[in-house]
């Protein structure tokens, strides 16, 4: 049985999105089972670049909605984002250095089974619905669910 890597990916940060993303990847490649586990902002990782979300039920989840669009292209960086600009610039060194995009490291992840769970809790929370999703996402399960594959993980990360 190979062993096991679960990754907690919290924020919606693309410097933060894309460590979680080279971890898991690594993981992978050397034979580990890695499971990435969205939840809250981390929700915009795996979030259709599109408009509004469509599970939004009430003005709130209407309004984050809105200003949270999400999608794997949007996310800011967590310092030095300058309403864009640094999103753009790191964007421009990655390619530049040779270092994977991350629609690039998502397809990666993909290629090597790293599983995807999306948080239930926190969908309906932020009034997002299984549609507003990218097809990579394998499961929408609870935290149950996620204790119970970090209980069996040698590595158990929270990003």
């Amino acid at each position: 049985m190979a062993e096991k890597a679960t990754i907690v990916v919290f924020s919606g940060d693309l410097d933060k999105v894309l460590a979680a993303f080279v971890i898991a990847t690594g993981c992978a490649a050397q034979g580990m089972e890695v499971t990435m586990f969205y939840t809250f902002w981390g929700l915009n990782a795996v979030k259709k670049d599109k408009g509004p979300i469509a599970g939004a039920k009430n003005w709130m989840q209407k309004m984050m909605g809105m200003m949270n669009r999400g999608g794997i292209s949007r996310l800011p960086l967590s310092k030095f984002n300058m309403v864009g600009m640094g999103r753009s610039m790191m964007k421009k060194l990655m390619k530049k250095t040779n270092v994977a995009s991350l629609s690039e490291m998502l397809a990666m992840a993909r290629d090597l089974d790293v599983k995807m769970w999306a948080c239930k809790m926190s969908m309906d929370v932020m009034g997002v619905a299984k549609e507003d999703l990218i097809p990579e996402v394998d499961k929408i399960v609870g935290v149950a669910a996620y204790a119970a594959e970090a209980q069996q993980s040698k590595i158990n990360l929270f990003i």
